[in-house]
């Protein structure tokens, strides 16, 4: 090994000559290279490499060529690159080989080496990494896509580019993406074409017997990658993603046609089609003169989303569908959200909005999620009645939906409900008891609110009986704080004292009741003492902070500061795993008088 180290060191030395002869480097600063590369090299001759290693040495490297860069710039020696930068570019493209061969699997690794070689190397030398890469990962089409744009973009070669995205389509023949970028790829071949005979024609040069392609010109390239992908995937969303790409190159007119053609004719029955048709009215042609005023461009930007509701609404009657629907409304939502200063136009986009929502309410196909806009937008509009009448349509669509009902029932406790008992009954006997606490807490809040505390204590009482422990260990940190509010201290501990055996409990209805008892004008030490050691009872194996802060509290002015060993003998004998070390060194911070703040 030290053989091959020294043997390495040695082929450096004419390279670091020459930096030193040319005054790029001085004596002491090659002496320090050498010390430097030959402490790396054996790392990276040890048994047992590591990766960070290799990528150490390779930064090491190109500091050495950044630092390189700016002393040429500096004293404006551009000579003897061949000898002096060219060495160490071999040598980190040799490093990044032998780190990717024994790392094959770290995509990272090698996307490094890519970039190190756009900046630095050869253009050869890209297409040698990607080449190596993608035979170790054809299993990802980003990497395909990297290695063709390079190819097209880097070494200007067309035929490349395809070839690889070719290579790709074999690998992933299904994959949107590729295909996308391979459509793109001929249409950006097309347009460099153009541009050449453009070119070739304005210097009147004679071309001899060569011509450019009229089909290539023209994309039909693209056509024929257009044909191939829709046979392999018949999506509306991902013609119309073809036919963005198209609308790019302004010598696409031909084929923008034939693919519009073919998305009106073969994918009528998919909602993207039909959403995609009609906000092209937007772009429609306007109308000219009265385009002058404000009012004229309002009327004219209210004809055109009046096409686009047409093509809507010949949508709907050859696919009435949840996901049809979904176009009309959030297009109408979108429109309705625009800024606009004329009050006629933002009244009509109202009423159109309310409209579609109620004609797809009625077809029992409006999303779930638009109930919310409904209901925003009635309530803003001052219609009380036409809202309650949503919520409650709403919660009966989608009876077993936590969301709709966490939705609907605020929005008829704000209109003052009378019979809001009913309705969280309801709500509660339909939806899945595991995802019903939002329903409970607002139960809680309405029944303390509005109702009689008899009755609201009955409601209390029945979310202690919930089977799910969320919902219990809510009910009765809610119920205490209840209590407090409504009745005081005397009526917080009693209902604390009815519930502290009554599991599953939550460490916070325990702190609560010390915080309750803390706020009192003369606090009694032993019900504290009582609180912690409950508590502890619960959550002392896993909870140092609870031990700690009933050693502060015997600390404090009520407490007895003898009692503070037995505490910790006992939270060193009770806790568990990396809690005994938290606990630990914060005791020692307490004894210090450094975290009393803290708690």
């Amino acid at each position: 090994m030290a053989e091959i180290v020294q043997q390495r060191i040695e082929d450096r030395i004419p390279e670091l000559e020459q930096l030193e002869r040319v005054g790029l480097f001085t004596k002491k600063e090659v002496k320090s290279i050498i010390k430097r590369i030959t402490a790396m090299e054996y790392k990276l001759t040890r048994l047992a490499v590591k990766k960070e290693d290799f990528i150490a040495y390779i930064q090491y490297e190109i500091n050495v060529l950044e630092l390189i860069k700016k002393r040429r710039a500096h004293i404006h020696y551009q000579f003897k690159r061949e000898e002096i930068e060219f060495p160490i570019i071999h040598r980190i493209n040799s490093i990044f080989r032998r780190s990717t061969n024994k790392w094959k699997d770290d995509v990272q690794l090698w996307l490094s080496h890519v970039a190190f070689c756009k900046k630095w190397a050869t253009k050869g030398q890209i297409s040698k990494v990607f080449s190596s890469m993608l035979a170790i990962h054809p299993d990802k089409p980003a990497l395909w896509i990297m290695a063709a744009k390079s190819e097209l973009e880097d070494r200007n070669s067309s035929e490349s580019a395809r070839h690889l995205f070719l290579r790709a389509l074999r690998f992933h023949p299904n994959n949107q993406k590729v295909y996308q970028e391979y459509f793109r790829m001929e249409l950006l071949h097309s347009e460099k074409l153009r541009k050449q005979q453009k070119d070739l024609e304005k210097a009147e040069m004679d071309l001899g017997e060569y011509e450019f392609s009229p089909e290539v010109l023209s994309g039909k390239l693209a056509e024929v990658v257009y044909r191939d992908a829709t046979v392999k995937i018949k999506e509306a969303e991902f013609v119309i993603s073809l036919l963005n790409i198209a609308a790019i190159f302004d010598f696409t007119k031909e084929l923008q046609d034939f693919i519009l053609q073919d998305l009106q004719t073969n994918y009528t029955q998919d909602s993207f089609t039909w959403d995609f048709m009609a906000k092209r009215e937007l772009n429609a042609p306007g109308a000219g003169t009265e385009l002058q005023t404000a009012k004229g461009r309002a009327s004219d930007i209210n004809r055109r989303e009046e096409r686009c509701c047409q093509v809507y609404e010949e949508g709907i009657k050859s696919l009435n569908s949840e996901s049809m629907w979904s176009c009309y409304v959030a297009f109408c939502l979108e429109r309705l959200r625009r800024k606009t200063n004329v009050e006629e136009l933002k009244e009509k986009r109202q009423e159109r909005l309310l409209g579609v929502l109620q004609h797809a309410h009625d077809s029992s196909l409006l999303k779930e999620s638009y109930y919310k806009n409904w209901l925003q937008l009635l309530l803003s509009s001052g219609d009380t009645e036409g809202a309650a009448s949503v919520a409650m349509t709403a919660t009966q669509r989608y009876s077993q939906s936590v969301s709709m009902w966490s939705l609907s029932l605020p929005t008829l406790m704000q209109l003052g409900s009378g019979d809001m008992g009913k309705h969280f009954q309801d709500a509660l006997a339909n939806v899945n008891p595991k995802e019903s606490l939002p329903l409970w807490q607002l139960q809680f809040q309405w029944s303390a609110d509005n109702q009689r505390p008899e009755e609201t204590e009955a409601v209390f009482k029945r979310g202690l009986l919930s089977a799910v422990a969320a919902v219990a260990m809510e009910t009765k940190e809610r119920y205490l704080d209840w209590s407090y509010s409504t009745g005081g201290y005397k009526k917080a501990r009693k209902t604390f004292t009815g519930l502290q055996e009554n599991r599953p409990l939550s460490k916070a209805f325990f702190t609560r009741m010390i915080q309750i008892e803390k706020e009192q004008e003369t606090p009694k030490m032993h019900h504290l003492r009582d609180y912690y050691e409950r508590v502890l009872q619960e959550f002392g194996t896993t909870d140092d902070d609870l031990w700690l802060q009933y050693i502060q509290e015997e600390l404090g002015h009520l407490g007895q500061p003898e009692n503070c060993a037995k505490i910790h003998w006992r939270a060193m004998k009770f806790l568990e795993g990396e809690s005994v070390e938290r606990f630990t060194s914060k005791y020692t911070l307490i004894q210090t008088g450094h975290l009393r703040e803290a708690l």
